[in-house]
């Protein structure tokens, strides 16, 4: 359980970093209460880990020749993209990024004519976060961790990674992102998905 607990951990918080999640929640924590951002942007990063890890867990039920395979080439296959990708990226500190979430925090808040009720806010980060994240790289990272390793460990340290994450954008997003090199986070994410690539490769050895 705590290689488990640790892979979602590490994992989770640096692909998070510089992500449009991160920035959506940044940028909302500009407009509105920090603390009910955090609320729904953490509440919808915890719904879609458990529902990533309840995926996983489905997975884990095929054939374990298949699911062992399976996972090492999800890996291999992520860590290879994110580290050509870390290659074609500018050293500068994230900006495509934040440009995307601007954007559409921009497009949901033009379609509001009023002043927003707290759970208004709150559901309205939820939602953004919830379906920015829908499909994106830490989604396939915890349902490949989840077909693997301990439900639990994976849902509590990707839960966990989610919230230091949402904690230092709706604090410091601002500032953070101006210092923060997507390249050098992209291309560590690689290098991490790698590193469990390796280590399940070696426990079913």
């Amino acid at each position: 359980m705590l290689t488990a607990f640790t892979a979602g951990l590490l994992l989770i918080t640096v692909s998070e970093l510089g992500d449009k999640t991160f920035f959506i929640a940044a940028i909302l924590a500009m407009r509105h209460s920090r603390k009910l951002i955090f609320i729904g942007v953490i509440a919808a990063l915890a719904a879609m880990t458990i529902l990533s890890v309840l995926v996983g867990q489905a997975v884990s039920l095929l054939p374990k020749i298949y699911v062992y395979y399976a996972e090492i080439i999800l890996f291999v296959a992520f860590g290879l993209k994110l580290l050509y990708e870390a290659s074609k990226m500018s050293a500068k500190p994230c900006c495509e990024e934040a440009e995307e979430a601007l954007e559409v925090v921009q497009k949901a808040e033009a379609k509001i004519r009023h002043k927003e009720s707290n759970l208004a806010v709150v559901i309205k980060a939820f939602v953004m976060t919830f379906v920015a994240e829908w499909g994106d790289r830490t989604q396939f990272a915890t349902i490949s961790l989840a077909a693997g390793y301990n439900a639990f460990g994976v849902t509590t340290g990707a839960i966990l990674g989610h919230g230091i994450c949402a904690a230092i954008a709706v604090t410091c997003g601002r500032l953070i992102a101006k210092k923060i090199s997507e390249r050098k986070l992209t291309a560590i994410g690689g290098l991490l998905f790698l590193l469990f690539a390796l280590v399940s490769y070696l426990e079913g050895v």
